[in-house]
């Protein structure tokens, strides 16, 4: 047993202190934390790094020098620098939530559904899980347009629906679809249809490819900010529960099962590397937005378009390899507990 008046006991209890203290001042101080997210967005504005996604026109015309940053704390407050209020569609930044309602709507069901291994190839590949015909994991394109397909509603428009209100409940306040990117998605996005005809083929997905495609080609449509992405990545980050409107969007093990694979899958390829250097469960997406989730701390999103050669926002890694740093949310730096 341990003695509770013993040096190493002492060193750990005060140890365990400044972080509650570092918490605390972070939550009480919002005008500090306004000038330090300032200062990280002014140390990234240099990078001229990284090109535009072309996937589809929309995206291919967005501004390349916009650059927001927003982080959400447990008590619901929202500090946001830079373009965070500049609108931008979700992309692939959608698919933890996508996750996050399939599971909820099937009772776990989805959890079988999908594999949670990372694969090593880009997030569009034409590939399933050898012996199973599932996707890989819910952060490539399969895994999304399967879980798309998983969330309740009784044909595409209805799980589209569903989808929005989900997403709606996540950021705690009311978003829209942008039905010129969702046309743009669903005419353009080949292999996204391929994707979908081949687990139709494997018997892994049980709606019309079409279906599939739309629902999910919408949930990319959704318009969002990095002020919204924050709020939604910090409901995933306080067990599902929404900081701003208190609603428990999903539930605490939901949560925690998302966080997970954004842990070891969200930044596809890259994910050994982000989670070495910045040490958060993340989201990346080929619109320049970047989603963290620090389980009990808060949830932050960049938003800044150039992306690198695997998609992923140049400005926008940087920015928050330098907020990991900052504000100690490294999960497996001894140092922070």
């Amino acid at each position: 047993m341990t003695d509770p008046d013993s040096p190493t006991r002492a060193s750990s209890d005060d140890t365990r202190q400044q972080g509650r203290l570092r918490q605390q001042s972070e939550a009480a101080a919002p005008d500090d934390l306004r000038r330090r997210l300032a200062a990280l967005l002014e140390g990234v504005r240099d990078e001229r790094g990284g090109e535009v996604d072309d996937s589809v026109p929309q995206l291919a015309e967005t501004a390349p020098d916009l650059l927001g940053l927003a982080v959400t704390l447990p008590d619901g407050s929202v500090t946001a620098v830079g373009d965070a209020g500049h609108a931008f569609s979700i992309q692939s930044a959608v698919k933890p939530f996508l996750f996050a309602l399939a599971l909820a709507d099937t009772g776990g069901a989805a959890i079988d559904a999908v594999g949670i291994e990372p694969t090593g190839e880009a997030f569009d590949a034409i590939k399933l899980e050898g012996g199973t015909g599932r996707p890989p994991n819910p952060m490539v394109n399969a895994g999304a347009l399967l879980t798309a397909a998983l969330v309740d509603g009784g044909d595409a428009d209805g799980r589209a629906e569903r989808i929005l209100r989900g997403l709606t409940a996540f950021a705690g306040r009311e978003l829209d679809v942008d039905d010129d990117v969702a046309g743009s998605e669903m005419l353009l996005g080949d292999r996204n249809h391929a994707l979908a005809h081949l687990m139709r083929s494997e018997g892994t997905l049980h709606v019309e490819a079409d279906d599939a495609v739309s629902a999910y080609a919408r949930a990319c449509a959704v318009l969002v900010d990095a002020e919204a992405l924050a709020v939604m990545g910090a409901t995933l980050a306080l067990g599902g529960r929404n900081p701003l409107t208190g609603e428990q969007v999903v539930s605490a093990a939901i949560a925690r099962d998302v966080v997970s694979v954004m842990a070891t899958c969200g930044v596809y390829d890259g994910s050994g590397r982000w989670m070495r250097s910045v040490g958060v469960p993340a989201k990346s997406s080929v619109s320049g937005a970047l989603v963290l989730s620090a389980p009990g701390r808060m949830g932050a999103a960049s938003y800044s378009p150039r992306l690198d050669a695997l998609g992923t926002s140049v400005r926008g890694a940087a920015l928050m390899e330098r907020l990991s740093r900052e504000l100690g949310l490294h999960a497996f730096d001894a140092e922070r507990r």
